[in-house]
């Protein structure tokens, strides 16, 4: 399986079983504090892997302005969503930061198998 398919599948379960305990008290916010950290998740890793098979050094210059961008699309994307979609914050930034630090996870994880290989 890819790593764009293990993100949004591991994504979409944790939400479901979110939604399953918690209801309404925490939705929307999961899933919108869920789909920002997704998606760019998974262009980065699409962007790293296409990067590191044309020419694998550039994937540190790709991965610096990929960082660059996405600060800007972060601190855009939660003002959205706590301004103008009116989120409630408590549950929206547990759900973002959970996701954030997990997807990420995730993808260093799966960055490291592409670069060094699986021979663990």
């Amino acid at each position: 399986m890819t790593p764009v398919v293990w993100m949004t599948g591991v994504s979409l379960g944790s939400w479901l079983a979110v939604l399953a305990v918690w209801g309404d008290r925490a939705h929307p916010e999961a899933l919108f504090g869920m789909l920002g950290p997704l998606a760019s998740a998974c262009v980065t890793w699409v962007a790293a892997q296409k990067t590191y098979r044309s020419a694998p050094e550039r994937l540190t210059g790709v991965m610096t302005v990929g960082f660059a961008v996405k600060f800007v699309f972060f601190g855009v994307y939660v003002v959205v969503m706590l301004r103008l979609l009116a989120l409630r914050p408590a549950p929206f930034v547990f759900a973002f930061t959970s996701y954030f630090i997990a997807l990420y996870a995730m993808q260093a994880l799966f960055l490291k198998r592409l670069t060094v290989g699986s021979a663990d």
